[in-house]
């Protein structure tokens, strides 16, 4: 599967904001994902590559919550702010269990979502940690 930026942007965002808003709720419901996609105006294969991200992340939300919180050495990953949280869920699900999206992309891309909806110290935050997690990787760690 060739990696589409301007097309996985939009997808980014939208699993942005279901992951955030799980944060909230006891959980989130296969009709708000369905609503969400149709609000970011998703295609078919965005869809299946939302969905995938998603099972990974509950799949292996400890583990996922384990290396942010071991990469955070300013605050335990409970009290990282949620969009922030939220972005790095998915950066660190895809850098880890995802060989079809280049590492420094997830990184950049997670960057930039939290520069838009956090701030621009948590862009910095952000990327401090996911170079972690890639150099982590990198030596196998």
């Amino acid at each position: 599967m060739l990696y589409r930026n301007d097309m996985r942007t939009k997808a980014r965002e939208t699993l942005f904001k279901i992951i955030f808003s799980s944060q909230f709720v006891d959980a989130v419901d296969r009709s708000f994902c369905a609503g969400m996609y149709k609000a970011g105006e998703l295609n078919e294969d965005d869809v299946k590559y939302c969905d995938r991200v998603l099972a990974l992340v509950g799949e292996h939300s400890k583990d996922i919550a384990s290396v942010i919180d071991g990469k955070s050495h300013a605050f335990p990953e409970a009290r990282i702010f949620p969009a922030d949280r939220s972005v790095l869920m998915i950066a660190v699900a895809e850098i880890l269990y995802m060989d079809d999206v280049p590492d420094k992309v997830a990184a950049s891309e997670a960057a930039g979502i939290a520069a838009r909806y956090s701030s621009e110290k948590s862009a910095a935050f952000v990327n401090g940690i996911l170079a972690s997690v890639i150099a982590d990787k990198a030596s196998g760690v």
